[in-house]
């Protein structure tokens, strides 16, 4: 399988990701195609860059979030993208209406990035361009935090039928009918797979496809997660119960408490799962999504824009992506090594040691 894993992350340049996709849509020629798909959107020299494509040729598609959690963070650039000259029908901006019953509303949050030229690739991960150059609303990035120079993942996909199938499925969320029906669709519960890798689509009803991986492994499987956001009730049975079946589990969570509350890392570590949390000194986030599993000579990598909480597995867009490809595995292993000692370096902060004792705090 043809993978290319490009990071972000305080080891890293300045806006590497940001860059990463600026250049691919400027290699985009007049009678291209890119679409997008994403949550965060505040970088204005990245939608000047869609603009300008635009305004040569290229037909854009952008569908982006219009409520998020921090809710006018995206204002700036959608003055931009919907002003005079901007995008006109190739902007979509998405608001749900709460579910009945709950608190909560879906989001758009997927991170999906499809370009047309010099060859057909997808990007998938956990990166949305929500700094800008310059950063113009700190409170924001305070909120927010800095994903230009905390670690992130993209995935570049260059198999043909992976490619065709998220760039119909960028199309489908750009035009299609968005409400609590979505979920039956077929091609929201089907599989897009080829050769070694499958990739997912929520919401759903049909089961969990990373839970169902997970629910077969026991006995000598070790699984490594990084996970910027775990919370909800029941989150954490998956966790729980590969331990409980003699998995070996270690997590690398966000350092703010509201990303993985001090409940929730408690129950982690009083059931034997080591748990660390990534605390850059500077306050860098560790936005990362992605699971390792080994089992004998099985090497598994899950990844994509899937939190592990109850608003990502039942309400919002979301895309997840299985793989048994070993080169991407090692990949994301070396990635896992990276954060890992970043987090053994900090011998002085109580809240990256894995005790009970000291978790309890968290």
């Amino acid at each position: 399988m043809d993978f290319d894993l490009y990071l972000g992350g305080p080891d890293q340049p300045h806006r590497r990701l940001s860059n990463l996709l600026a250049a691919h849509v400027a290699a985009v020629p007049t009678g291209g195609d890119i679409d997008w798909v994403t949550y965060y959107f505040r970088d204005r020299p990245l939608a000047q860059a869609l603009l300008d494509a635009h305004r040569r040729g290229v037909r854009v598609r952008l569908t982006l979030e219009g409520t998020p959690r921090t809710r006018h963070a995206n204002d700036r650039v959608l003055a931009m993208l919907r002003g005079p000259d901007g995008l006109g029908d190739a902007l979509r901006v998405l608001s749900h209406h709460p579910v009945p019953g709950l608190r909560w509303k879906p989001h758009l949050h997927e991170k999906l990035y499809c370009f047309s030229h010099p060859d057909p690739v997808a990007l998938v991960g956990s990166f949305n361009p929500s700094g800008d150059d310059p950063e113009e609303e700190p409170a924001v990035i305070e909120e927010i935090l800095d994903h230009d120079r905390g670690h992130n993942a993209l995935v570049a996909m260059r198999d043909p039928k992976l490619v065709q199938g998220l760039i119909h499925h960028a199309r489908q969320m750009h035009r299609g009918t968005h409400n609590g029906l979505e979920r039956f669709r077929g091609e929201m519960n089907g599989p897009l797979e080829s050769g070694n890798t499958s990739i997912h689509f929520w919401p759903r009803v049909h089961g969990n496809p990373i839970s169902r991986l997970l629910r077969g492994f026991g006995s000598g499987a070790r699984v490594r997660v990084a996970s910027s956001h775990i919370k909800g009730p029941g989150v954490t049975r998956d966790f729980i119960g590969l331990n409980s079946r003699g998995a070996s589990v270690d997590i690398l969570a966000e350092s703010t408490r509201r990303r993985v509350p001090p409940s929730i890392a408690s129950r982690l570590v009083d059931a034997g799962i080591r748990l660390r949390r990534y605390k850059h000194p500077e306050g860098l986030p560790m936005h990362n999504k992605f699971v390792l599993v080994e089992a004998g000579d099985q090497h598994w990598t899950v990844f994509g824009s899937c939190n592990w909480t109850s608003r990502s597995r039942w309400l919002n867009h979301e895309i997840g992506v299985i793989s048994s490809d070993p080169t991407l595995f090692q990949m994301f292993s070396q990635c896992w090594d990276t954060m890992n000692g970043e987090v053994a370096q900090d011998h002085s902060n109580p809240a990256n040691l894995d005790s009970h004792q000291q978790a309890h705090p968290i």
